[in-house]
């Protein structure tokens, strides 16, 4: 299993809490499920973490993703994430999703993270597909 395989490198970032990207309001209820968000769940069940699934909002209902370029996937997540509170008690947090094209949705997350006041943002997911 990747989670066990990757556990050892995930404890030396030392992250306090595991927050999964979010899904807009309408697409979670369209697919009733935010899979990187179950990927959280097991994540913090194996590192003894606490999960913040309500940590960071999707703002926007962006455009799917599979249909952008790069430029363009960067621009449809621009000001899309906010974090939903303020003096965040976090300085390292672990950011998952479920794939990794071209880091354009992972860095919109951090960036917000970052606004809110952490320190460290590293990240995982399940799979990493071709950028365009």
């Amino acid at each position: 299993e990747a989670a066990r395989a990757c556990k050892d490198r995930l404890r030396l970032w030392e992250p306090q809490a595991v927050v999964p990207v979010p899904l807009h309001e309408s697409r979670l209820k369209k697919r009733g499920y935010n899979q990187a968000e179950l990927i959280a769940e097991h994540l913090g069940r194996l590192l003894g973490l606490p999960v913040e699934g309500r940590l960071l909002s999707r703002m926007r209902k962006t455009e799917p993703m599979k249909i952008l370029n790069t430029k363009e996937r960067i621009k449809n997540l621009e000001n899309a994430f906010i974090i939903n509170q303020s003096g965040v008690k976090y300085k390292k947090l672990l950011l998952v999703d479920d794939i990794y094209t071209t880091g354009a949705t992972m860095d919109a997350c951090a960036a917000a993270l970052k606004k809110g006041g952490v320190e460290s943002v590293y990240f995982i997911c399940l799979c990493i597909g071709r950028g365009i």
